[in-house]
């Protein structure tokens, strides 16, 4: 028998989610830097390395190398292609979903991506008792900017949320970035809006329809921020390097030679 929690949850799948005003958000502008071609943030005036910038510069790029040579750089460029596109269509559903704003996407990824996203609002957000946000530019100042999905109370607990679609299930070892991405939305959260994100939820669907949902709270969310901010300390190191490669010679410097 179901109880009393759950027939809640339940009476609630396809309803809006309640918008809790807790959180001011502050509004940043997602950029390309010319000089760099990379992508920034820009809040209050200052541009920062986006999350995703800063794991793609410092993550092992051996799997995805290898990858391509088995499928060919045509087919990955594809699969690459509509996999995005795909994800991005399902993060719109929800975010209509969210936000109680009406959406519809009528191609033919739309059609894969509608059901994609009804089930993750079936399962995934049921615990989902009211969100701060959805689509939040977060930033730590002076190091990094990037947009989180949703930030809501999942069951009693403040969280990040992270919407992923997949071409095929996952492994816990293979997501270490996604649970990078959570620690250091979950970190820049609490430095600058002083909360206590205690849990991360990753919430993953494939175009069969088959949902997962990867879990961090507490001990293990401190553990995977640890492991973001030497990522972190990574990226600064070789931006470092590249900036004094690149920097051109001054002339006292050669007539010091």
């Amino acid at each position: 028998m179901m109880s009393d929690k759950d027939l809640e949850e339940y009476h609630n799948i396809g309803k809006a989610i309640k918008k809790s005003e807790k959180y001011n958000y502050i509004s940043g502008k997602q950029i390309t830097d010319h000089e760099t071609g990379k992508r920034v943030y820009e809040v209050n005036n200052y541009r920062l390395p986006s999350v995703t910038t800063i794991l793609g510069a410092t993550k092992n790029q051996e799997f995805l190398k290898e990858w391509k040579a088995k499928v060919g750089e045509v087919e990955a460029d594809r699969i690459k292609n509509v996999s995005s596109a795909r994800g991005t269509s399902m993060h719109k559903f929800l975010e209509s979903y969210v936000t109680g704003v009406g959406y519809d996407d009528l191609t033919e990824l739309g059609r894969q991506a509608k059901p994609m996203a009804e089930k993750v609002i079936e399962i995934g957000l049921a615990p989902v008792e009211e969100y701060y946000g959805s689509e939040v530019t977060l930033h730590y100042p002076g190091l990094y900017a990037g947009q989180t999905d949703l930030v809501c109370l999942h069951n009693d607990l403040e969280t990040i949320v992270d919407f992923k679609q997949a071409n095929r299930p996952k492994k816990k070892e293979w997501i270490e970035d996604y649970y990078l991405q959570i620690a250091a939305y979950a970190m820049a959260h609490d430095y600058v809006y002083q909360s206590e994100i205690r849990q991360g939820v990753i919430m993953v669907c494939t175009p069969d329809l088959y949902y997962q949902e990867f879990r961090i709270t507490d001990h293990e969310l401190r553990t995977w921020k640890h492991k973001f901010l030497k990522r972190l300390d990574m990226y600064y190191e070789l931006v470092h390097d590249e900036k004094e490669r690149t920097t051109p010679m001054k002339a006292e410097d050669f007539n010091e030679r």
